[in-house]
């Protein structure tokens, strides 16, 4: 079936719903370490709190993707019923991790949470798929990605905004401090308004052969054997694509686990309290945890601000790449190539800046390959696989962001950056060595059709 070429109104409103799970993702990966320190986590145990996020990611993507594959209804379409189901838990775990009592409870919660956007996103990224034709592919990518730089940026410096309109960052022991929890709220009230905007201005292509689709429909579940024969058969495109996702996501995984802690420590000098170090019973040295618990809160809102930064530069790189892209092609390998290499000078950067102000060109650098990693690898990926599959391959792709993360988590970080020296700030030279790695890996992408549009392919 021939697409219509969409104008860029029609591509916003069907991406808009990843504003909103860019806030789910951003509070989440800019603070659920702060959370889990606060709670009293030691920074060497906080990647594998972390496992949750790739490890059901790695459940759900799949099973949604396929489930959205075989799904069709004349008024909800195909992919817009798993945006509404995920947004409404999604919202619902947002409200409730920050005022976890415990530990245990906010990474329980963080599976809950993780498991929630990822039933949302994964049909956002086949949407692009299914309703764009080739041409229009990179275009699509990179305005979603421009929605994603703006959601990162507003949902990372949240807690640094109700804080200066007055909300308190200082909290007892063992307590979120209530800027964070408004700022989780704010988050899912944007995130279910969001994806309901995409679900009520947005139609989908009906099935190209409905007969076909409803006998394929109708045929006894064969989820794993068609998961299995799908990964077995994956084109070579895929796999190599799949190693550079492995190199980016192990180094962005290494940042939304370890940057606070890092970055407050080295950067800002002041480290999360121990609380073993203080006997509350004692009033002066009680005053003592507040002031140091209370400086450790104002830093990680710093940070988290800063971390917001490489929003606003994936969104400004996207923005150059959608004008760009909405007139002339783009070689896909070496945009992707030069973004990851920048972002690993950034991470690499974050060691030697002097000062807290310097944070913003480190992250920066970092956004640019944010950008691209949102949009690139799906352009190419989108190009070179069979379209009736989407759902399910985008899901199965979705294997090469987790595995990395999964390794990382289980001691993969520590194992690493320990090697270098002790110091939290190691995590950050890890991670822009990962990324210039998986920049030079494009240099194995030859499949032209991935590279770039090929209009002469065009059905």
């Amino acid at each position: 079936m021939k697409k219509r070429a969409l104008s860029f109104w029609e591509i916003w409103n069907m991406s808009f719903g990843f504003l909103g799970i860019q806030f789910g993702f951003a509070l989440q990966g800019g603070f659920m370490s702060r959370i889990f320190q606060t709670l009293g986590a030691d920074k060497e145990a906080i990647p594998l709190l972390w496992i949750a996020a790739p490890l059901t990611g790695l459940l759900v993507q799949p099973i949604i993707g396929y489930m959205s594959d075989r799904t069709w209804s004349p008024r909800w379409g195909r992919r817009r019923p798993y945006f509404l189901i995920g947004a409404i838990l999604s919202s619902i775990a947002l409200l409730i991790v920050p005022h976890s009592p415990a530990l245990w409870v906010a990474a329980g919660f963080l599976w809950i949470l993780d498991a929630s956007i990822n039933v949302s996103m994964e049909p956002f990224r086949a949407l692009v798929a299914d309703k764009l034709p080739d041409s229009q592919r990179s275009y699509g990518f990179v305005v979603q990605t421009l929605i994603i730089g703006i959601g990162t940026w507003v949902a990372s410096n949240l807690p640094w905004m109700v804080s200066q309109l007055g909300v308190s960052d200082s909290a007892p022991m063992g307590v979120v401090p209530m800027s964070v929890k408004v700022a989780f709220g704010i988050g899912a009230v944007v995130f279910l308004a969001s994806i309901l905007y995409t679900v009520f201005t947005t139609t989908e292509y009906p099935p190209e052969d409905m007969k076909a689709f409803e006998e394929e429909k109708a045929k006894k579940n064969q989820f794993v054997s068609d998961i299995m024969n799908n990964i077995g058969n994956m084109p070579t495109t895929m796999k190599k694509l799949g190693l550079i996702q492995f190199f980016s996501w192990f180094a962005f995984f290494t940042m939304w686990s370890l940057a606070n802690p890092a970055l407050t420590e080295h950067v800002f000098h002041t480290p999360a309290p121990i609380e073993s170090a203080y006997d509350l019973a004692i009033p002066a040295q009680a005053e003592a945890f507040d002031v140091a618990n209370t400086a450790f809160q104002k830093a990680s809102n710093l940070v988290g601000s800063s971390m917001g930064i490489y929003g606003l530069s994936s969104m400004a790189f996207a923005l150059v790449l959608a004008f760009y892209t909405s007139k002339k092609r783009i070689n896909r390998k070496y945009v992707h190539m030069f973004s990851l290499i920048m972002g690993g000078i950034g991470f690499l950067s974050m060691y030697y800046v002097p000062s807290p102000e310097f944070l913003k060109y480190s992250f920066i650098l970092v956004g640019i390959a944010w950008g691209s990693i949102l949009s690139m690898p799906y352009a190419m990926l989108s190009s070179s696989v069979n379209p009736n599959k989407m759902g399910v391959i985008m899901g199965i792709f979705n294997m090469f962001i987790v595995m990395p993360q999964i390794i990382a988590a289980i001691g993969g970080i520590n194992f690493i950056s320990n090697l270098i020296g002790e110091e939290a700030i190691n995590a950050m030279l890890v991670a822009g060595l990962s990324l210039i790695i998986a920049g030079l890996c494009n240099l194995l992408i030859t499949d032209k059709n991935a590279i770039s549009y090929q209009p002469e392919l065009e059905q």
